[in-house]
């Protein structure tokens, strides 16, 4: 494996992968979130994952059934542990733009 420059896609909104796993890394995937107002990713589970969020531009929520929503905005960080079913949603009036990094956990 050899250190590499990734750009994503450009895009308004929707998803652009970044990493994907082997080849392009060794475990570790990620990508480029871009969710419109009122937007969610869906509900899923990181499984045998943990996962970073890393917001870059806007407002959101983290939610994990049977808790309070975590606030989400430029500048904040939020790890969700493996086996954790969550989902992120778009609470702003911009578009809420974060990179997300999963590894699977040890």
């Amino acid at each position: 494996m050899e250190p590499k420059l990734i750009i994503p896609e450009e895009k308004e909104a929707g998803f652009s992968r970044i990493l994907r796993g082997f080849p392009e890394s060794v475990v570790m995937r990620s990508g480029l979130v871009r969710l419109r107002p009122g937007e969610t990713v869906g509900i899923h589970s990181t499984n045998d994952r943990e996962e970073l969020i890393i917001v870059l531009e806007g407002k959101g929520e983290f939610l994990i059934s049977g808790r309070d929503p975590a606030a989400l905005h430029e500048g904040t960080f939020f790890y969700c542990p493996p086996e954790t079913e969550h989902n992120v949603k778009n609470t702003g009036g911009n578009i809420l733009k974060y990179v997300y990094v999963v590894s699977r956990a040890l």
